[in-house]
């Protein structure tokens, strides 16, 4: 009898012992995600899903290096390349020098704000242009001190143009074009296999297919304001501005045949279709169009093909 009692005892006990143990594991397990939730280091947390875009935020200035243009670091960024030039003191050459530093924060929210991604061509009201010149002017007022430092350092980079010639980029002059329309034309034969996205950060453009050494066309005449490899993810890159609003590109060629500086017509042959960038296994045309530095759908002005 007195061993039932004590086996009933000793399970009793143990029945008790477990349950103060679980209740022991859960209030450990609450502290330690109690912890976790309120500490400061804290991991990062993306979405790294097919359709996410991740938006980079533009740095407060950009140091300009051999080969630059103020039209192709106004394209990097996204913003009007006159806007870019007025903040920082530059003269209607939209001359720059290696060295010298443009800053970019004040011009990014104004850019923005001042121009819309719409798909079709507007006109601007007079209030827009009001709100623009007035930010510009408080840019201005802002970076007094700014242009002293660059005053100062285009002095000394003039003292050594002798030594430093071929590093220094020369302005391209540009005469300013009618204001009739311009007449758009197709910069390539092939079919679009990626179209115009207003979200997607990389599909600014259009993709058009083709094949290794086909013919680049210029979509409309004008000046060509920058021919080289300097932007990251356009491999070989044209930029030509036709006007005072609008400038296009066209990225990825295995071969560019105009320079700087040189005019150009519509339809006239300036590069060689490449297959660089992403899916670098397929030739293809990667074409832009800018108005005041935003980017618009380039269908919107190309003439409809006939199907």
């Amino acid at each position: 009898m007195k061993a039932q009692i004590i086996t009933s005892l000793s399970t009793s006990f143990k029945q008790k012992l477990n349950k103060m143990r679980r209740v022991f594991n859960i209030l450990f397990a609450s502290l330690l995600l109690s912890s976790c939730i309120f500490s400061d280091n804290r991991a990062p947390v993306i979405d790294l899903s097919r359709n996410s875009v991740i938006k980079q935020t533009p740095p407060n200035s950009h140091i300009v290096k051999p080969g630059e243009t103020l039209y192709a670091i106004a394209w990097r960024y996204g913003l009007d390349y006159k806007n870019l030039a007025k903040a920082n003191g530059i003269g209607s050459d939209y001359s720059i020098f290696v060295g010298q530093t443009l800053y970019l924060k004040s011009q990014t929210n104004l850019s923005s704000k001042s121009t819309s991604l719409s798909d079709s061509p507007n006109t601007y009201s007079s209030s827009t242009s009001t709100n623009r010149s007035t930010k510009t002017i408080a840019t201005l007022s802002q970076s007094v001190s700014r242009k002293e430092t660059i005053s100062s350092s285009r002095s000394s980079v003039s003292n050594s143009r002798s030594e430093k010639k071929s590093f220094i980029k020369k302005p391209v002059t540009i005469s300013k074009s009618p204001s009739g329309v311009l007449q758009w034309h197709w910069p390539s034969k092939g079919r679009v296999i990626t179209n115009f996205s207003k979200k997607n950060v990389k599909n600014r453009g259009i993709d058009i297919l083709g094949k290794k050494g086909d013919s680049v066309l210029a979509a409309a005449s004008g000046t060509v304001v920058y021919a080289g490899s300097g932007l990251r993810a356009y491999g070989k890159l044209i930029i030509i501005k036709h006007n005072d609003t609008y400038l296009s590109a066209y990225a990825h060629n295995d071969r560019i045949r105009v320079k700087e500086g040189q005019k150009v017509k519509a339809g006239q042959h300036i590069a060689d279709i490449g297959s660089s960038g992403s899916r670098a296994d397929q030739a293809k045309l990667h074409f832009e169009i800018r108005r005041n530095g935003q980017p618009i759908n380039p269908l919107a002005l190309l003439p409809k093909r006939k199907t």
